[in-house]
């Protein structure tokens, strides 16, 4: 039966037909709130995947808020999926084209046309003028926003990161858009994949204010909204019933900030939690052991590493970077701090590469005698070695920093710790900028998504003035446009040479892997990824 409004009325005034009206707030009752408790939310306070590049931003933006022409299919394999786009074809080496997804609805009640997919890939939203194909490196300090429209100084970098060659997108009509790249590029589906590539509404950026008015609550069409964002407190999303994929099945996921791993676990062993994220091993049996919880995790495709600044006078000496790779017991850190639970990986590279992965290759092997060898070549005076430590960001990172420092003064390496409070303060270039923790993950299978996208040309370390090398660099675009995937195999390989060898940009400490504890009554899976899919395949599945 039609309810016209004028019947609706009706019904509110009639006792007997109270109880029609409730059917709707019935169902929407049955959708339940899970309250999400998480080390940290974002790192630059924003919600724009251009602008935070981080893990913790991987956890809260996907798949639930941004998506792409193509998505990652999180709970499987990691590969790609028809996403917004439902199909794609190979025009030539530098050319593809994609069938939009019809009648999907961004968050603001627009459609999604091809006009946005223009603009989520235009000057004004992330390449400010950048020349595509370039080959150099762009700084921050050459792209400052002059009003607050524009986009932060790191955006631009980030986007040739990511898309080195894209001159541009195509709308060929409202359902159909063409990427066209300056260069070949084997990986184009890839790129499409990656952190960044996901689409946006044009009409909402055109009607913000500022870029972080914009940045606070972007308008995008995946299965939940953002209702309200207090960066370093709390972010809540919200059910976006017109959600192109089905009716979301919560009606609210509140991701609460709360950094000591301590107050995640009693709170979730009190209730006031339904997840507790970024668990270290040692916590977990106290949730396994308690009725009605359980936890889940698995190895990711993320490595823990650490980086060198080879501005620093004591690191600007090969020997002395390359004792520091020898002096790790990666293994004696995986049993101690992981029990075992995850391995240490054949350098920065993922078995998900298939044929380009190279076998036989290993972390730089630990060899007391080898790095104290190296440090007696290289005239080390003593000198202190500054490595900057956030608060446990990472699982076990002050544990594991303080082993590490005891395993290099075995080596006869003076290195010292300095605790900062956050990513400025980590990435911030003066004097005491030395050795820093990071990770880096594989967001498509093939190495360029890893070693260039993140030691490259316009890769963080070189965009932030530590670390570069001529022949790495040629590598890198060599990687970025041939189509002999034999030659580019054998470019790879070379390339962790210098990386991880000669030239050490950094060290590859192990694989990182996630624990969640978790409400057992949710019946919800838990992906190989930062990221927590909420959409209705993944909940109360069986």
């Amino acid at each position: 039966m039609l309810i016209h409004r004028r019947h609706a009325l009706g019904l509110l005034g009639a006792a007997a037909g109270s109880l029609a009206l409730p059917v709707l707030s019935f169902a929407q009752s049955q959708r339940r709130t899970v309250t999400i408790a998480v080390q940290k939310i974002t790192n630059n306070n924003t919600l724009d995947v251009w602008n935070e590049q981080s893990n913790v931003g991987e956890r809260v933006f996907f798949p639930n808020l941004w998506e792409g022409l193509i998505n990652r299919n999180w709970m499987g394999d990691q590969g790609g999926v028809p996403g917004l786009a439902t199909s794609w074809k190979r025009l030539d080496d530098k050319t593809i084209e994609l069938k939009l997804r019809e009648g999907v609805k961004f968050h603001n009640g627009d459609e999604m046309t091809a006009d946005d997919v223009v603009f989520s890939f235009s000057d004004e939203r992330v390449f400010a003028g950048t020349q595509p194909d370039g080959g150099e490196t762009l700084y921050a300090d050459n792209f400052k926003p002059k009003t607050d429209k524009e986009l932060p100084a790191g955006v631009p970098g980030v986007g040739r990161r990511l898309w080195p060659a894209l001159r541009g997108v195509e709308a060929v009509d409202k359902y159909t858009v063409r990427f066209h790249n300056a260069s070949p590029d084997v990986t184009l589906e890839g790129r499409m994949i990656a952190f960044g590539s996901q689409i946006a509404s044009r009409r909402a950026w055109d009607e913000a204010a500022t870029y972080a008015d914009w940045a606070n609550a972007p308008v995008t069409t995946g299965a939940y909204k953002v209702q309200e964002y207090r960066p370093d407190v709390s972010l809540t999303l919200v059910a976006h019933d017109d959600y192109w994929g089905g009716r979301p099945p919560l009606a609210e996921i509140r991701f609460l900030e709360v950094p000591e791993v301590a107050s995640r676990v009693n709170g979730l062993l009190s209730g006031e939690y339904d997840f507790a994220c970024d668990l270290p091993p040692d916590q977990l049996d106290a949730v396994r052991n308690t009725a009605g919880l359980e936890v889940q995790g698995s190895t990711i495709l993320n490595h823990r590493i650490q980086v060198f600044d080879k501005v620093h006078p004591v690191l600007s000496d090969p020997l002395i970077r390359r004792a520091m790779t020898h002096s790790i017991d990666r293994q004696l850190i995986v049993n101690a701090l992981w029990d075992g639970q995850t391995k240490v990986p054949a350098g920065l590279q993922f078995e998900f590469y298939d044929d380009m992965f190279i076998k036989g290759w290993t972390a730089p092997e630990f060899n007391l005698e080898m790095a104290r060898d190296l440090v007696k070549q290289s005239g080390y005076q003593g000198d202190a070695i500054p490595f900057r430590v956030l608060n446990n960001y990472y699982i076990n990172q002050v544990s594991n920093a303080q082993i590490m420092v005891e395993m290099w003064k075995q080596a006869g390496l003076n290195v010292e710790i300095q605790m900062v409070e956050n990513w400025g303060q980590v990435l911030e270039d003066n004097d005491t900028r030395g050795i820093r923790d990071w990770s880096n993950s594989a967001t498509f299978n093939d190495p360029v998504s890893s070693i260039v996208a993140q030691h490259g040309p316009n890769g963080l370390q070189q965009q932030r003035n530590e670390w570069t090398n001529v022949e790495m660099n040629e590598l890198s675009n060599f990687m970025q446009k041939s189509t002999d995937r034999a030659a580019r195999k054998k470019a790879f390989a070379r390339m962790l040479e210098i990386t991880e060898r000669e030239d050490p940009a950094f060290q590859v400490l192990h694989q990182n892997c996630v624990f969640t504890g978790m409400k057992s009554d949710l019946n919800w899976k838990a992906a190989p990824a930062f990221a927590m899919d909420f959409r209705a395949d993944n909940w109360n599945a069986s």
